[in-house]
């Protein structure tokens, strides 16, 4: 049989501000904000892997043309 993967899919908010090295409300504000990506279950707000890999990857590509 198949095991189910243990891949991440999803991070909580205070999992990606300790990844932007800023504190947990600060994160919680940003993505309030809109400015980090989101989805809301239940509850609880999660930020999707592939949409904080794909957001921070075109933060790189930004600095590397040279844009803030």
């Amino acid at each position: 049989m198949n095991e189910p993967s243990t891949e991440v899919l999803v991070y909580t908010v205070p999992q990606v501000a300790r990844m932007l090295g800023i504190n947990r409300n600060l994160g919680y504000e940003l993505a309030r904000q809109g400015q980090i990506p989101t989805i809301k279950l239940g509850r609880r707000l999660l930020c999707p892997k592939a949409a904080v890999d794909r957001w921070l990857g075109e933060a790189g590509q930004g600095l590397e043309n040279g844009q803030d």
